[in-house]
């Protein structure tokens, strides 16, 4: 039985803070953060915005881009490191709205940015099990960066979601494969009732993100006896500009491959939106035909490569709002407003 994608959709708050007004309230030296993350500035979520509202969002633009009745959805997840309840699930939150009936399989997942991914894996798992024949995976953040942290510069908002069904559907993409990779790598933490992370700085790169991008993608690609050459797009985590376009040299991979991906470069990292955001952007614009590689990670750490096939059914899925929709339509914060709505002060 083949797996597939059914529909996808993105959701992306109107808000932006640039680089250079949270610089400023630093004393720090715009430019120079700007060319070190390839970022300028990030999405920010509205007053009244949180990982359910954008899991909801994202998830019924994905229902409606192929009027699919919410109450055919037999699991759903929602991936996050922001849900706004510790106990409480967002899930069922979002189910709920959506019109899902209450016979489904659903959780909230966390693994840092690669929850949502980790998502697909699950709902991919009960469709192929025969315990689904449809499931929804999000991915969904309001991320959260410490004032005057390097992280504050990229913390982002957004996310997007993907139903996932059985071959009694028409599939816009088929999912081929995936696989994980996996260790106990500490590069990035936020304690039990700390309200911002904590990171290893410089330790985040090369034994937390490469080494598990790298070990994710060359283990798919070994496995599946793949090379780059043979994939249109790939799509890698992007907590700034500069990880992505580095590990996708260092595999062998062209910047003409990874470009469509790079929604980083104009909100930020979204998180367990982050990756998910990255291939909603790059099936906006596939082809029939086009294979695509997707590597998510996650601190802590891990990482989840798929690889997928764009099917004739995408060109009918290319109407509505597109991610660069959502990525053009913005409104600029003065850091005031910017510490309002992510809640440093009232």
């Amino acid at each position: 039985m083949k797996i597939g994608i059914i529909s996808y959709g993105a959701y992306i708050p109107k808000y932006r803070v640039t680089t250079e007004e949270i610089a400023g309230v630093w004393g720090k030296n715009a430019e120079e953060i700007a060319r070190g993350l390839f970022v300028s500035e990030k999405s920010v979520p509205g007053l009244d915005e949180d990982t359910i509202t954008i899991a909801h969002e994202a998830s019924r633009q994905a229902l409606d881009r192929v009027a699919f009745n919410p109450r055919h959805v037999d699991a759903l997840f929602v991936g996050s490191e922001s849900h706004p309840y510790a106990v409480k699930p967002s899930s069922v939150t979002v189910a709920k709205a959506l019109g899902v009936g209450t016979d489904y399989y659903t959780a909230d997942l966390e693994f840092a940015c690669k929850a949502g991914s980790a998502g697909m894996q699950i709902v991919s798992s009960f469709v192929s099990s025969k315990k689904a024949r449809t499931g929804l995976a999000i991915g969904a953040d309001t991320a959260q960066g410490k004032p005057g942290d390097a992280l504050e510069y990229t913390a982002a908002a957004g996310g997007a979601a993907f139903l996932i069904g059985s071959d009694d559907y028409e599939h816009i993409a088929t999912i081929d494969d995936y696989v994980s990779y996996t260790s106990d790598t500490p590069d990035f933490w936020r304690s039990k009732h700390g309200k911002y992370p904590h990171h290893a700085e410089r330790f985040t790169g090369k034994p937390a993100y490469f080494k598990h991008i790298f070990g994710a993608t060359t283990y798919y690609l070994e496995k599946n006896n793949y090379s780059p050459s043979d994939f249109d797009s790939v799509i890698f985590h992007m907590p700034n500009g500069k990880f992505p376009r580095t590990v996708a040299r260092a595999l062998g991979f062209t910047e003409d491959q990874l470009s469509d991906s790079l929604v980083v470069d104009f909100i930020g990292n979204t998180y367990s939106g982050s990756s998910l955001l990255g291939l909603a952007r790059v099936l906006d614009s596939a082809k029939p035909g086009d294979r695509i590689l997707m590597t998510s990670y996650g601190s802590g750490s891990g990482s989840d490569t798929f690889s997928f096939t764009v099917t004739d059914a995408i060109e009918k899925m290319q109407t509505g709002v597109t991610v660069n929709d959502y990525i053009e339509d913005k409104i600029y914060l003065s850091y005031g407003e910017y510490a309002k709505h992510v809640g440093t002060v009232n």
